[in-house]
């Protein structure tokens, strides 16, 4: 369902912008860079039947926190594709070294999550008129997810310029930005910290505890600790190890 935040309006030039809002860390982020650069945020958070769904409660906080004008929690059910330990009933790896991360695509890989998470977003950019949409895909720190990679971002921008009524008869040209895509999870921290974000709003945990802890143990945990180690603050979540 939409929420709308009725004390932001766009002023006559103000520029629209789509931000996928997942409730993690790199999102939020995101979120903060593009209100920095003068957009109006319309945020869209997609329930897929993750298991970690507490990230969606984690997006609202974020939304608000960003000042949205419009939050859509969209539902779409991948549980019905499974072959993911986010959306079947496989485990969760724990303490995999980091190193090791990027040398595979781990079995928390979503089937082309992040291709249909922005076809989603760049419908929702079309029907509001918004030629921009923000992604926090991250290509340095990151699981080895191929859908996070430079070349799938800028094959999504050509495809969404080709798919649309908007980029055919040429009254809007779509951008994907993912202003994250080269940082380091510390230099993510550094940047949102810089801008304001509040990151005790965030989730991050693939397997959290049944009260909300994180598990410290999963590939999304260790990268955030390590992280925050690196940048030299402290990770203002609780974990459950």
């Amino acid at each position: 369902m939409p929420q709308n935040t009725d004390s932001v309006r766009a002023g006559p030039a103000q520029r629209k912008a789509i931000i996928l809002l997942s409730g993690g860390m790199d999102s939020a982020t995101t979120g903060a860079i593009a209100r920095e650069e003068g957009y109006l945020l319309y945020a869209l958070t997609v329930d897929y039947g993750q298991r970690h769904y507490r990230e969606l409660e984690a997006a609202k906080r974020v939304a608000e926190f960003l000042g949205v004008a419009e939050h859509i929690i969209l539902k779409v059910d991948l549980t019905a594709f499974g072959k993911s330990a986010l959306t079947d009933t496989i485990d969760v790896p724990k303490d995999r070294p980091i190193a090791e991360m990027p040398k595979e695509i781990p079995i928390t890989y979503v089937p082309a999550r992040n291709t249909v998470l922005l076809s989603l977003a760049l419908a929702y950019a079309e029907a509001r008129g918004a030629w921009d949409i923000f992604v926090g895909a991250n290509a340095v720190d990151y699981s080895g997810y191929p859908d996070c990679r430079p070349e799938f971002i800028s094959a999504f921008e050509t495809m969404a310029n080709l798919a649309t009524k908007a980029g055919v008869e040429g009254t809007g040209r779509f951008r994907i930005h993912a202003p994250l895509l080269r940082l380091s999870k510390a230099e993510i921290i550094h940047r949102g910290l810089a801008l304001g974000m509040n990151y005790g709003l965030t989730h991050t945990c693939y397997d959290p505890t049944p009260d909300g802890r994180a598990c410290g143990r999963c590939d999304a945990c260790q990268l955030r600790k390590k992280g925050f180690l690196e940048a030299g603050v402290p990770d203002p979540i609780p974990y459950a190890e």
